[in-house]
């Protein structure tokens, strides 16, 4: 079943991160008109938006307003609706708010490649616009989230795990 969610004013967008490092579950909170919608991601969704948004907001006037830092917190519990597959970000300079555009990952059932035209019309959407000042938050808060996982090794820059890691330069 899809979901389709359009929001012209959004209250928080965020996301956050669930479990140990190492074994953390990435998702993305859009909370509106009274409702919370979780989406399961992978956490190199979360840096490239982040790193994207920063972009957009680099083109636009500067952010004099961001929400509290409880906002960005989740709001519990968190249920993914969807997994996310392609996202989309642009900037409206009429309404002066940023859209961003989360859809679910295409799965073929069949076993066939998923057809464009076809996945299309069973793909979860939704579609929120948010501030500047958002949009700013957002890329603060998912640097640091991001930023809280495992230590990267200073030689090869895999994640070193609580009892260390092979490292292949460390033959």
């Amino acid at each position: 079943m899809s979901l389709y969610f359009e929001f012209d004013v959004t209250d928080a967008f965020t996301t956050g991160a669930l479990g140990e490092p190492g074994q953390r579950t990435f998702v993305l909170q859009v909370r509106a008109e009274g409702q919370r919608i979780s989406i399961k991601c992978e956490k190199e969704q979360v840096a490239a938006m982040s790193e994207y948004l920063r972009k957009l907001l680099a083109d636009a006037p500067d952010v004099s307003q961001r929400p509290i830092e409880d906002a960005m917190q989740l709001s519990m519990p968190v249920e993914p609706e969807f997994v996310l597959g392609t996202v989309g970000l642009a900037y409206d300079s009429i309404s002066d708010r940023l859209v961003i555009q989360l859809d679910e990952i295409a799965i073929a059932t069949d076993g066939q490649e998923p057809d464009d035209n076809a996945v299309s019309l069973d793909v979860s959407r939704i579609r929120a616009n948010i501030t500047r000042g958002q949009a700013a938050a957002f890329c603060e808060h998912a640097d640091d989230v991001v930023a809280s996982g495992r230590p990267t090794c200073i030689f090869c820059g895999r994640p070193i795990n609580k009892d260390g890691h092979l490292c292949p330069r460390m033959n």
